[in-house]
């Protein structure tokens, strides 16, 4: 056993899960053999604590690396707010100066409040939200963390978080008086969605979706959750943690004709140092004034700054075009790859989040083995890629070409029908599931 397995041994004794994040959790990837723990990290390239060298072709930070790992401006403006001091009895003027481009960027909002996490962002837009209507329930489709509010929605009914996060999740610790408080409805599912309306009407707090994940927007869909928000006068919260900066800079209901009253931000619009940001309408917003929401390090200086020179950068350089070339040229390369090597794949998500899954027998088995074959060729990569700036042609191409070697086996190892001969360990577990 490696310096970097025996490491992760070492850190389930001591952590509850082995991780901080379920998404980073090695089991989801390559049980006994994943790279738990890095060392280094620059660009898309990253060094375990044994030393190894990957090109990251995965998450890059779940998402939150849309520029790439240590980005030399970020970083020196970074390194200027720590020798001026990141936390003092003052608050730090950034943030007012990272509130007014937010701002610029959205015309449509008036104020903002800061948070350093998605999840608590997403938990305080909702307390704002149900401030502001004074009634209790939400409606929600999507992923929006691990907060009690959301989790109330599997108190009900132990399937009602199945197609949004991990089907059957044991909501074990949220109370139980939270019970009835949310409920989720499905992307694009106009119907499903009023039914849910019908039967809560008097008592629905705010309306809750992402912009984006694996497919567009229906305008039926839309249309009627602008509809229906209006007659009810209350809060529609999209949640910007993932798609946000990866199709324009902003969130992408700027370009998907979703019209929010409070929007939600985190991962990507500080590249790596935690930041997050709930803008809204003025009379949405106000409403923080009448709840307490308040936390010391949601006033340090380097999430603001990070913030600004990430977003500066996106707007130089034009970023989310490139992540969506990259993400396109990656999807039109899996799926010719496949057909050249006789694989039935299923590709999704928007260019710059791209994912496949196996249309065959044991597809976790395929997904661990094709986990492990990349590994040994220098690639962190599993059926999902999240574009960055830092993926460049070279990698993009070099990429391509190991996965046509690694599906040309593949391939043979289904048509000759020996897949399970070929694992080493033990499948990968079933990671977040969505029917957005």
């Amino acid at each position: 056993m490696n310096k970097t397995q025996s490491h992760y041994k070492k850190g389930k004794t001591f952590i509850p899960g082995g991780t901080q994040l379920l998404s980073k959790r090695p089991e989801l990837f390559l049980p006994g053999y994943w790279p738990s723990y890095y060392s280094r990290a620059k660009g898309c390239e990253v060094w375990d604590l044994d030393g190894a060298h990957y090109i990251d072709m995965s998450s890059m930070g779940v998402g939150a690396c849309i520029i790439g790992y240590g980005d030399d401006d970020i970083n020196e403006e970074v390194k200027k707010a720590v020798d001026a001091g990141n936390m003092s009895s003052l608050n730090a003027p950034e943030e007012v100066d990272l509130a007014e481009l937010l701002c610029n960027i959205h015309p449509w909002a008036e104020m903002v409040r800061f948070a350093r996490t998605g999840g608590e962002a997403m938990a305080i837009a909702i307390r704002i939200a149900r401030a502001k209507s004074g009634k209790d329930i939400v409606l929600f489709s999507g992923y929006h963390g691990w907060h009690d509010w959301y989790l109330a929605a599997n108190l009900a009914d132990e399937k009602s978080l199945d197609g949004h996060l991990l089907p059957g999740l044991n909501p074990s610790g949220v109370p139980r008086a939270l019970k009835g408080t949310s409920f989720p409805f499905i992307y694009n599912d106009t119907k499903g969605f009023l039914e849910l309306v019908e039967q809560n009407k008097k008592r629905i707090g705010a309306i809750v979706i992402e912009s984006i994940r694996n497919v567009f927007p229906d305008k039926e869909f839309i249309d009627t959750i602008h509809r229906v928000k209006n007659e009810l006068d209350i809060a529609l919260v999209v949640d910007e943690i993932s798609a946000g900066w990866r199709m324009n800079v902003g969130g992408a209901h700027l370009v998907l004709g979703i019209k929010p009253d409070i929007a939600v931000f985190a991962k990507g619009m500080s590249n790596g140092f935690p930041m997050a940001a709930i803008i809204g309408k003025r009379d949405f917003m106000e409403s923080s004034q009448d709840t307490f929401i308040s936390s010391t390090y949601w006033t340090d200086r380097i999430g603001p700054v990070a913030a600004i020179a990430s977003i500066k950068k996106m707007q130089r350089h034009n970023i989310a075009e490139h992540l969506k070339a990259i993400g396109k040229k990656i999807q039109e390369g899996w799926v010719a790859a496949a057909a050249r090597n006789g694989i039935n794949i299923s590709v999704s998500g928007i260019y710059p989040l791209s994912h496949f899954v196996f249309n065959h027998e044991n597809p976790l088995v395929l997904k661990t083995i094709f986990t492990h074959m990349m590994l040994e060729r220098g690639y962190l990569a599993s059926t999902s890629f999240y574009a960055s700036y830092a993926h460049k042609s070279n990698h993009i191409d070099n990429y391509m070409s190991t996965i046509d070697d690694v599906f040309k086996l593949l391939g043979k190892y289904i048509n000759d029908g020996n897949v399970m001969m070929h694992l080493k360990g033990e499948a990968c577990h079933s990671g977040f599931k969505r029917l957005t």
